[in-house]
C-alpha cells in the first residue's frame, strides 16, 4: 500500500507535539511494507529544529508554504497514493487542504482525515456552523483521531464522517526507554509541554500551584513558550526540549506530571504522547483526572490521580524513590504488553483491510 500522508512535521518535534505520534505509528506501518511518503509545509522554523534525520521507513517531502508549495505537494502525493492522508494542524493552509484531499485521490483510491486534536478540532465546529470541516468530513472515506474514545466518535457521527475509528497515542520501545539520570536535570517533579492556551490554566492549576504549595521540592519545566511566564523559585526552566532528550528528562525526576489540556480532559480517552512516552522509559506518572484513565493505566498501581495542585503537592511529600520507581516499573510493563506503535498499526491495517471501509462500513 502506498501511503502519502500531509502532517506537521515527521523529522522536527519544535511546537509540534504529534512528532513521536507520526514517527512511531508510520514506523511501524512501515514494518508491514507500507510505503510512506510524508508531505510537511516549510515552516515555523521547524527544518531549522529538526530532532532526526529523514528515516529510512519513510520519504520526506518538504513543500514551501505557500498556496503553490501546498497545490504541487498534493498533485504529486495524489499521483499515485493508495491512501491520501489529510492530518489536522499541518500549520499552513490546512483549511484549503481539507477541502482539496477528498477532490484529488485517484480513482480506486482512498483518502482519510487524520485528526490528532480531536477534542479541539470537534470543538471549534460546533461552535462555528460555517466550518468548512461541516461539508469536507463526511466526504473522506474514513477519519482516523488520536484518540477521544465514544464521545468523539460519535461527534464525528453526527458531522457525517462515513467511519470513525481512534487510534490511540503509544510508545517506540526503541525510541523511549530507560536511560540514566542527569545530575543537572535531577528534581522531584517535572513536566514536559509547550505553552499552549487550553493548556496554560491548567499548568498553573496542577504544577505552578503544586510548586508553590511545596517550597521545599524541586520541579522542572520543559517546553517551548514559558520563558516569560512567572513561577515559582523552585521550579527550572529549560524550554525546548528535543526528541533525543525526552527519556534523559522523564528518567532525571522522581516522578513526572501529566497534564491533559482542557479539551483533552472534558472529551476524555484522549491520553497525550508523554504518558506512553513517559510509562516506557519507566517514570513515575502523575495525571490529572480524566474519564479513561483505566483503559491505558491501572490508577495507583501504574500511575497516580490528582484532581489539583494540592494533591500534586500531597502526593509529592509522601512519594519516595522506591515507592516511585515501583509505580514506573509497573506503568512501563502495561504499556509494552498492550500500547506499542506495532499494535496501534495492526489496528490501522485491519480497518483499512475491511471490505469497503468508508461508508458501506459503516452502515
Amino acid at each position: 500500500m502506498k501511503l502519502r500522508f500531509f502532517g506537521s512535521s515527521l523529522v522536527s518535534s519544535y511546537w509540534n507535539g504529534a512528532a513521536t505520534y507520526y514517527r512511531g505509528l508510520l514506523k511501524a506501518l512501515a514494518a508491514h511494507g507500507v510505503d510512506v511518503v510524508f508531505y510537511e509545509p516549510d515552516a515555523y522554523q521547524r527544518q531549522q529544529f529538526r530532532d532526526i534525520a529523514d528515516p529510512p521507513w519513510a520519504r520526506v517531502v518538504v513543500y514551501p508554504a505557500t498556496a503553490a508549495g501546498w497545490q504541487q505537494a498534493l498533485d504529486e502525493a495524489a499521483r499515485d497514493a493508495d491512501l491520501l492522508v489529510k492530518a489536522s494542524g499541518v500549520g499552513v493552509f490546512d483549511r484549503e487542504l481539507e477541502i482539496a484531499v477528498p477532490h484529488a485521490v485517484r480513482s480506486g483510491a482512498h483518502c482519510a482525515y487524520w485528526d490528532v486534536d480531536a477534542p479541539a478540532t470537534l470543538d471549534t465546529v460546533a461552535g462555528d456552523p460555517d466550518n468548512h470541516l461541516r461539508d469536507a468530513v463526511p466526504r473522506y472515506d474514513l477519519v482516523f483521531t488520536y484518540g477521544g474514545g465514544d464521545p468523539v466518535v460519535e461527534a464525528y457521527d453526527k458531522l457525517g464522517a462515513r467511519a470513525c475509528v481512534p487510534i490511540y497515542n503509544a510508545v517506540d520501545p526503541e525510541t523511549h526507554h530507560p536511560v540514566p539520570a542527569r545530575d543537572e536535570w535531577r528534581c522531584d517533579l517535572g513536566f514536559l509541554g509547550n505553552r499552549l492556551p487550553d493548556r496554560e490554566a491548567r499548568v498553573d492549576e496542577f504544577f505552578l500551584d503544586a510548586a508553590a504549595r511545596a517550597p521545599q521540592k524541586s520541579f522542572l519545566l520543559g517546553g517551548s513558550g514559558w520563558d516569560d511566564k512567572p513561577v515559582p523559585a523552585n521550579v527550572r526552566r529549560l524550554g525546548h526540549v528535543g526528541t533525543a532528550d525526552h527519556n534523559a528528562f522523564f528518567c532525571s525526576s522522581v516522578a513526572t506530571l501529566n497534564i491533559n489540556r482542557a479539551s483533552m480532559a472534558r472529551y476524555g480517552f484522549s491520553p497525550p504522547t508523554r504518558i506512553f512516552e513517559a510509562a516506557g522509559a519507566g517514570a513515575c506518572l502523575i495525571t490529572d483526572r480524566w474519564d479513561g484513565i483505566a483503559d491505558f493505566l491501572e490508577p495507583d498501581r501504574e500511575i497516580l490521580v490528582v484532581d489539583s495542585g494540592a494533591e500534586v503537592a500531597a502526593v509529592l511529600e509522601r512519594l519516595d524513590p522506591a515507592r516511585a520507581h515501583q509505580i514506573g516499573a509497573a506503568g512501563r510493563a502495561r504499556v509494552l504488553s498492550a500500547h506499542t506503535y506495532a499494535h496501534r498499526a495492526r489496528q490501522v491495517l485491519d480497518r483499512l483491510g475491511t471490505p469497503g471501509f468508508g461508508r458501506e462500513a459503516a452502515e
